[in-house]
């Protein structure tokens, strides 16, 4: 089975190349978790993600001469069906949620200790470590495929010696990401009508939103916070990217000191007065809308006084699975709210 479930790794990996205009070449991947001290594990490497799935092929075949032959997002299924992993362990939230939302949580045998949504997988949580996972407790709960986000190779070789197969979901620096390892994983679980659907789903959700912001003689400017010492993500970011989506501009992108989470300072971030203030760090720091307009000087900044102040959920923030289209949709209410006074102003 573990041969097989390699094989179709492979073919999970090329599957894009027929799946329509929804997938892109992809590049490095950048975290959207907060880098400071105490949530720095979150960030994601420089690691590149799979340029496979550009390729025009159609079939892969697995050591022992199993073949897996990929097809479009909204096929049926694939055709011969291949071996699927039925037993599988994810030790990355995102690819958690991306599982039960495409219908394969029945076959999640264990996750890590943050994967905490949908509320099912909390009852698969056997303490494994995201960040420091004991490879002897992956071994020993015989798994057919690991899930991860790519960023500790240590394990991974560990898992090459063990002959467990495991498949790599870096983190996203574009909604075509998000889409190519949805469809990815329909294919190494069965679930590829599903993935398709959900797929579509999102894209046109993501087409909703944006229709239905408001005209704006000048884009408005946002501050995205991921901690309260003024850590902040740029538009080279995954997040940076969703509040792309709705042309949203970034005071963070003006820093220039050449890190996609630089630190900013109050004094900056008053001086730029952004139009919206997302704070990403609710459920960990504790942050509110009044807790920023506490801040000495804050109080003056526009955001406070029009409502532009958003409570943002730190996990979907930090996540790039399926419910990031609901975090699109909160930051595209927040332009329709923002956005009278503004353009009155």
């Amino acid at each position: 089975m573990k041969k097989k479930i390699a094989g179709l790794m492979v073919g999970a990996a090329l599957v894009l190349a027929a799946c329509g205009d929804d997938t892109t070449e992809t590049t490095p991947a950048d975290s959207v978790a907060e880098p400071s001290d105490d949530v720095t594990e979150d960030a994601a490497s420089e690691d590149e993600m799979t340029e496979e799935s550009s390729v025009e092929m159609t079939e892969a075949s697995s050591d022992d001469g199993a073949t897996a032959t990929t097809a479009p997002a909204d096929a049926e299924a694939l055709e011969p069906a291949p071996a699927v992993a039925e037993a599988i362990i994810s030790l990355s939230p995102t690819a958690t949620e991306m599982l039960y939302a495409i219908g394969a949580g029945d076959q999640v045998l264990a996750v890590d200790d943050l994967s905490n949504y949908p509320e099912e997988a909390g009852a698969k949580m056997q303490g494994l470590s995201a960040f420091e996972p004991n490879v002897e407790s992956i071994a020993g709960l015989d798994p057919d495929l690991v899930l991860t986000d790519g960023t500790n190779p240590d394990l991974l070789a560990q898992l090459d010696t063990l002959e467990i197969a495991h498949w790599e979901g870096p983190a996203a620096v574009s909604f075509d990401d998000v889409y190519t390892q949805i469809e990815q994983l329909g294919v190494v679980t069965g679930h590829v009508a599903e993935a398709a659907e959900l797929v579509g789903e999102m894209q046109n959700d993501v087409s909703e939103v944006q229709e239905g912001l408001p005209a704006l003689d000048e884009p408005l400017t946002f501050y995205h916070e991921l901690d309260p010492t003024f850590f902040s993500a740029t538009s080279d970011t995954f997040i940076g990217a969703v509040y792309t989506e709705i042309g949203l501009v970034n005071i963070a992108d003006e820093v220039g000191e050449g890190s996609s989470y630089p630190q900013l300072n109050a004094e900056f971030i008053i001086e730029q007065n952004p139009d919206l203030i997302f704070l990403a760090c609710t459920k960990y720091c504790g942050e509110t809308a009044e807790s920023l307009a506490a801040r000495p000087g804050w109080e003056s900044l526009d955001a406070i006084a029009t409502g532009g102040v958003i409570e943002m959920d730190d996990d979907i923030a930090s996540r790039w699975g399926p419910r990031i289209v609901d975090y699109l949709r909160i930051a595209g209410d927040a332009v329709a709210t923002v956005a009278a006074p503004v353009a009155a102003g």
